[in-house]
């Protein structure tokens, strides 16, 4: 089938992106699905900062590529021996299509699979190689097995989750990477108890994410890290019972913490951040990272803080989700007013809005942005 889809063919740092446009919607034609996969009609995509990575190199991928990875969907179609889902659910997508089968997976910690990690840093699915082709017929990769910037994708029904039809396609869309890295790296990395302290450093969309998870673990206090005034401002209407700029934080936390946090979660993708972050911690206290650095960038820690202090450096990607298990939970969260997501949501575009869309993102300005890829968020759009 033919459809328009969001296309980068070369990396770029060049800004503003309104102006370079990196991305062009292209016609592209899209195999249909296989064994083990789903079609799907993409509903809305978040853009997340990692797809920004990928335009600026920081996350170096294979090209041409097709982006986006954090969307939601309605089934339109399913290939041979799909059992998990049927046409008109609504679904959202996971960048971490887990094997079941490998080590990690048998662990229960399918966001490390290994069979997914290949499939998406060759650009192609779970179960085959890419299914996108351009006007030339040459191939275009898929961004982390989804490339929902796209009135349609394809994708293995490991990276679909079913949710209900009744929450709305904007707010849903932000369950499959934000809210399931941030909130996951308090509830599923950290195992954040009752009236532990948390600090949260970066405040885009994870972050925020996290500042939620935290709140809704019963962290105390939870206190925002960011220089930007209006996202201090989210973070406490949030729940954060503080929020500062980066400007001597590590004191503030300190007093605000008799002595330090007992966590603290690094969302920035910056060392020089986690290393603060290990400072703002008390005695024994853990260190998350969950921000994705620029490949090459080096951390540089005084040794003495682990073995001399007990303290802890983790890492943790996608949150360490069950995706299955934690999106339902976090929905269930939100419907119960206890995450709000949709105070993230800072504006809806066209999918020919999308290089706007990355400059906002770049600048700072904007924490997450909608894409409606189909149609489906207009007013009395059918639901599939």
């Amino acid at each position: 089938m033919k459809i328009a889809a969001a296309v980068l063919r070369e990396v770029t740092g060049r800004r503003p992106y309104g102006d370079s446009r990196p991305v062009e919607i292209e016609e592209l034609t899209l195999g249909a699905p296989r064994e083990g996969e789903v079609l799907v009609r993409v509903a809305a995509a978040s853009l997340c900062h990692s797809d920004l990575s990928v335009v600026n190199g920081d996350r170096v991928r294979p090209l041409p590529m097709a982006l986006g990875h954090e969307a939601v969907g309605v089934v339109a179609q399913t290939g041979p021996g799909v059992r998990r889902v049927a046409p008109g659910d609504h679904v959202a997508l996971v960048f971490v299509p887990s094997c079941g089968q490998c080590r990690r997976c048998g662990e229960g910690r399918p966001a490390l699979c290994g069979a997914a990690a290949a499939a998406n840093g060759s650009g192609g699915l779970l179960h085959g190689p890419p299914l996108l082709r351009d006007a030339a017929g040459r191939t275009v990769h898929h961004q982390l097995g989804v490339s929902a910037f796209a009135e349609y994708a394809v994708v293995a029904q490991e990276s679909v989750v079913p949710i209900p039809s009744d929450v709305p396609f904007a707010v849903a869309s932000m369950f499959g990477c934000a809210v399931l890295t941030g909130a996951g790296a308090v509830i599923n990395t950290a195992a954040l108890r009752p009236g532990q302290s948390a600090v949260v450093y970066g405040l885009g969309g994870v972050g925020l994410s996290t500042v939620l998870g935290a709140r809704a673990a019963g962290a105390y206090p939870v206190i925002a890290v960011d220089p930007v005034p209006a996202k201090r401002d989210l973070a406490r209407r949030l729940g954060a019972h503080h929020a500062l700029a980066p400007d001597g934080a590590v004191e503030a936390i300190r007093q605000l913490t008799d002595g330090g946090a007992e966590l603290a979660v690094e969302a920035v993708g910056s060392p020089a951040v986690t290393g603060e972050c290990l400072r703002a911690v008390d005695r024994g206290g853990r260190v998350v990272s969950v921000g994705l650095p620029a490949p090459g960038r080096t951390l540089e820690v005084p040794a003495l803080a682990f073995a001399g202090e007990g303290k802890s450096l983790i890492g943790s990607y996608m949150g360490d989700a069950v995706p299955r298990r934690d999106i339902p939970r976090y929905l269930d969260l939100w419907r119960a007013g206890a995450m709000p997501v949709e105070e993230l949501h800072t504006g809806t575009l066209p999918l020919t809005g999308l290089n706007e869309a990355l400059e906002e993102l770049a600048s700072g300005a904007a924490i997450r942005q909608v894409i409606d890829t189909s149609g489906l968020l207009a007013p009395g759009a059918p639901a599939a």
